[in-house]
């Protein structure tokens, strides 16, 4: 017990030094190339900390097969964007909450409004296309269905670069550049060179992905000591690990008060998740969306279509809009146990 508490807490450890890691790459790697935060956010950090959980779904539908592997790959595949869209938002909320108590920023959320509901629009789009098409067309169009995921996620790839958005803010430096030139006495250049930019940005995601599978494979171990029901594990907490590194990365940049950066990550996440990995299930799976399955997605347009309100509403989000997510994640979390 003793040495599976240890490696639980060695795999959250690694997920919360790689995504500061990670965080501070990719805002070198957009100010290298000018790109900006939302290309930043809700593009190279979006589909780079979406690996884990994108990651679970191919392994289980390709790699085990059988009708239960296929069923925990679209289990996998819908709990991304319920994650998401519900727990995702209530910790992005929460950290704002934490950081206005102890006066570190303000009790609000300054984000570039269309940025996001640019994100929240495809996801809505893409997602319920996936659920409920296939619903009422049937299964004669889900190739169809799966070639319009992908090229929607193609458009909206473009309509992010060609969008205008803030370039990268000032950041404290890159963490292996300033490692670096502490430590040699060679000739450095003024800025950090691209290539040790990448090896930052790949070495972090390649721990931080370590640090998640190790997390879910201790935390599954515990939760078989204290007896709890593997079915509620695979719902409820193994979900929650894969998308630590999204929730951390946007919990790093909440506190630093790069809210576009933060909420990018997420909502550009979410729109990847309802469209790459989705296309797989429908092409490779039953694809049967039914039971707590089809509510979980129904939380998760429904949570999106709360945030979506309250931008086209107010034209900012409030902090109180993203803390509702976790009321729907509790709601799911009591109708699933209570099942």
């Amino acid at each position: 017990m003793l040495v599976q508490s240890l490696l639980l807490l060695t795999g959250l450890g690694l997920i919360l030094l790689a995504a500061e890691f990670f965080t501070n790459g990719i805002e070198e790697f957009g100010r290298h190339f000018s790109f900006s935060q939302a290309v930043v956010g809700s593009i190279f950090a979006a589909v780079g900390t979406a690996l884990p959980e994108t990651i679970l779904p191919f392994v289980a539908i390709f790699l085990y097969g059988g009708a239960s592997a296929k069923e925990i790959g679209v289990g996998a595949i819908l709990g991304a964007p319920f994650m998401l869209s519900t727990l995702a938002f209530f910790l992005v909320g929460i950290t704002v909450t934490i950081a206005a108590l102890k006066k570190k920023r303000q009790f609000e959320l300054r984000v570039e409004a269309h940025s996001i509901k640019r994100d929240l629009l495809f996801f809505l789009a893409m997602y319920s296309t996936a659920i409920i098409l296939p619903i009422l067309a049937g299964k004669g169009m889900l190739i169809p269905i799966s070639c319009a995921l992908i090229a929607g996620y193609v458009f909206y790839a473009y309509k992010t670069f060609r969008s205008e958005s803030a370039e990268m803010e000032h950041s404290e430096g890159m963490y292996l550049w300033r490692i670096t030139r502490r430590l040699t006495s060679l000739p450095l250049w003024e800025r950090p060179p691209l290539p040790l930019i990448l090896f930052q940005v790949v070495l972090a995601l390649v721990v931080m992905i370590k640090g998640a599978h190790t997390f879910v494979h201790s935390l599954e171990l515990v939760s078989v000591t204290f007896g709890m029901d593997p079915l509620l594990f695979s719902l409820l907490l193994a979900p929650v690990a894969t998308e630590l590194p999204e929730k951390f990365n946007s919990i790093t940049w909440t506190w630093k008060g790069r809210d576009t950066l933060a909420l990018g990550n997420i909502t550009g996440a979410m729109v990847f998740q309802s469209t790459f990995p989705v296309s797989v299930g429908l092409l490779f799976t039953d694809w049967e969306i039914t039971g707590m399955a089809l509510f979980s997605a129904v939380l998760a347009i429904f949570s999106t279509l709360t945030v979506l309100g309250v931008i086209l509403a107010r034209k900012r989000i409030s902090p109180f809009a993203v803390l509702f997510g976790g009321i729907l994640y509790l709601l799911y979390t009591v109708v699933l146990i209570l099942k």
